[in-house]
């Protein structure tokens, strides 16, 4: 390596811009309290802090009255000597939610540090919610415990709103989170758009989605529909799972459903509101309730509209298993046994019409007998079930005797048609029957 030139070590010892060392601490430490001075006369108004003001950082958690002055003082003294150095917007200063900067941090601090405390006052009884979030942008020392009571609280949050400070704002919603119930922060946020979205943004970075969830559950506290349906609404923009957001959507759409068929429907115009009055309101019921009063009141309608089974099933991708045991239900009640038939007939390729049942014609019979259908109706479905045990099962306890009879006959067990005949009344079209069948050799008996 090269010497230094003698012109340059004359340079180095005769200019006012000495080298970096970190030799000589004096040195550098009074030029760290002129970068004090410097900052101090450009940020720093007359009316500092006391000392003894609580500072909170931006996670929400005291940092001590008293910082450090060393390590402040030497990245105020750094960060000075790298932009003289460097030029113009060597780092960014945008502040967005939840993006702090801990050089803004330190510079926010330096100046109202090592103040004699006979120069302090106490302004902590004086601090308006609009003083408090002023000095929270400027970065200056500040304090909310005094924000004690719910009304003092919601002010100080709408004046850090009205300054769109992101930093402010999530600073004001971490004390909030802190000091508020959850149900009575998210009750206030619902009707705080800007606000709701920050504390959303906050809990989604800290990775408490969980609370989510708990908040979305506030909704069963709201009685107004339409305050209820906004909050669903608010709800959309949560960061949820992927079923989870799916569920949500899905509530607010039956919500907002339900309050247009409400509107409709409770004017009664329609015949059938007459000839079955509607017992409760269809607002806030589940999907299967709001299904099954479709089902019931506006069977047959078009799917364009929003009353229509149809258009329920498709919106809330309703299986059809379902679907079938809602609208079974539904048809039964009103004895409407035509849309009963059509809820299972079906075409093969060759045109013929045959029943087939997602859920068990058994299912089918017990719901057709709750309902009290006609015995030719139940006993056509009790018919259809495959299997022989149950379908003599649930004809000798709907007394449907000709399947029995049928049924006993294809097991060629005549013992069991004696012990039935006496069940029969005697002379009956049952009782004939079966005389006919016991006394008919041609049919190989097994007993």
């Amino acid at each position: 390596m090269s010497r230094a030139k003698p012109e340059d070590d004359e340079y180095w010892n005769s200019s006012k811009f000495s080298a970096f060392t970190f030799d000589d601490e004096d040195d550098e430490f009074t030029k760290m309290k002129e970068s004090k001075r410097a900052v101090n006369s450009i940020l720093v108004d007359d009316d500092d802090d006391d000392d003894d003001v609580e500072k909170v950082s931006w996670s929400g958690e005291p940092i001590g009255s008293k910082p450090n002055l060393t390590p402040c003082l030497f990245f105020v003294f750094f960060a000075s000597f790298i932009i003289y150095t460097k030029g113009a917007h060597p780092w960014s200063w945008r502040f967005t939610s939840l993006h702090y900067s801990v050089s803004t941090y330190w510079l926010a601090y330096a100046p109202e540090l090592r103040k004699p405390k006979s120069e302090c006052k106490d302004y902590m009884s004086d601090w308006s919610p609009e003083e408090t979030v002023r000095r929270m942008r400027k970065g200056r020392a500040y304090s909310l415990e005094r924000f004690r009571s719910l009304q003092d609280k919601l002010l100080l949050l709408d004046e850090a709103v009205s300054l769109h400070d992101g930093n402010v704002i999530t600073a004001v919603l971490i004390y909030l989170k802190r000091s508020l119930s959850k149900e009575i922060l998210f009750r206030e946020l619902m009707v705080r758009e800007v606000a709701l979205r920050h504390y959303v943004h906050y809990l989604k970075e800290m990775g408490e989605q969980k609370l989510l969830l708990m908040q979305y559950k506030e909704h069963l506290n709201i009685k107004d529909e339409g305050r209820r349906r906004d909050f669903l609404k608010s709800c959309l923009s949560l960061p949820f799972s992927q079923d989870d957001a799916m569920h949500v959507q899905d509530h607010y759409t039956l919500l907002e459903r339900q309050i247009i068929i409400e509107a409709n429907d409770k004017r009664g115009e329609a015949e059938i509101f007459r000839k079955y009055p509607r017992k409760a309101s269809i607002l806030n019921m589940p999907l299967i309730t709001t299904l099954y009063y479709s089902c019931f009141y506006h069977y047959g309608e078009p799917e364009g509209t929003f009353s229509s089974p149809a258009n329920i099933r498709k919106t809330f991708r309703i299986s059809e298993k379902q679907y079938i045991l809602t609208a079974l239900g539904a048809r039964a009640k009103l004895k409407s046994w035509f849309d009963v038939d059509s809820l299972f007939n079906t075409k093969n390729w060759l045109g013929y019409t045959k029943k087939r049942s997602p859920i068990g014609f058994h299912r089918v019979v017990d719901i057709l007998q709750k309902n009290n259908a006609p015995a030719q109706v139940l006993q056509e479905y009790v018919n259809l079930i495959d299997d022989p045990e149950l379908r003599l099962s649930l004809a000798q306890k709907y007394k449907c005797h000709d399947i029995v009879i049928d049924t006993y006959k294809d097991l060629k067990d005549r013992q069991q048609l004696i012990v039935y005949q006496g069940k029969v009344e005697r002379g009956s079209h049952e009782d004939r029957k079966i005389e006919e069948l016991i006394n008919n050799m041609q049919i190989r008996w097994k007993n």
